[in-house]
């Protein structure tokens, strides 16, 4: 074999080699996206996968200003079940609320924390990440819902059992299938309904 072929079967092995480890480096990198992503979304698409499907939607600046006038002369502490980006907490803390929100999705709960800390919130506004089946509510005086149809009349068996009766329930964007609203505010994605629990006809 003449020297030309051997420097060119050298340069072909070589060139070969590295298209090899950019291959294995593309591989590698295109695992760790996958798997990054797949992190990031799964705690977003599993809420889809339950009995009862209970996704991420923001809450309007709308909403917001429609759940502080539904609470608006009231004391104690409040709990936003199903907190999201804890917009709804912390806007309560900033009216001198004792707040907490409970969220299932950890990138909220980590997101609303900065936030609350941002703010100088930390100590008036505290989220946890827990499922809203396995809490119990017994302790607020102010209960805060963004719901979907198919949970409200299972959530009002559960509130109906915790609740004391001084507590308020302002339920966002569907209401409690049983219960008699005592005021509404807002229209359309916006709508709030108050409930105050504090006679017997709510218990079951």
């Amino acid at each position: 074999m003449n020297r030309v072929n051997m420097d060119s079967e050298q340069n072909i092995s070589e060139d070969a080699r590295s298209k090899g480890k950019l291959g294995l480096i593309l591989v590698g990198v295109s695992g760790a996206l996958v798997a990054g992503l797949y992190a990031i979304a799964t705690p977003f698409v599993l809420p889809a996968l339950r009995k009862v499907c209970l996704p991420y939607v923001p809450a309007t600046t709308k909403q917001i200003e429609n759940v502080m006038k539904a609470i608006r002369g009231r004391k104690g502490n409040l709990i936003d079940i199903g907190s999201g980006d804890g917009r709804i907490v912390l806007a309560a803390a900033q009216n001198g609320f004792k707040s907490v929100g409970v969220e299932l999705n950890p990138w909220l709960v980590w997101y609303s924390r900065i936030m609350a800390r941002n703010l100088k919130l930390s100590k008036q506004a505290q989220f946890y990440r827990q499922d809203l089946w396995k809490m119990n509510t017994s302790e607020f005086d102010n209960v805060v819902i963004f719901g979907v149809s198919q949970m409200m009349s299972d959530l009002e068996d559960k509130l109906s059992k915790e609740l004391h009766p001084h507590s308020r329930i302002v339920a966002c964007r569907f209401p409690f299938p049983t219960w008699n609203a005592v005021d509404i505010i807002g229209e359309g994605v916006d709508t709030v309904w108050i409930y105050d629990y504090k006679c017997d006809q709510h218990r079951k």
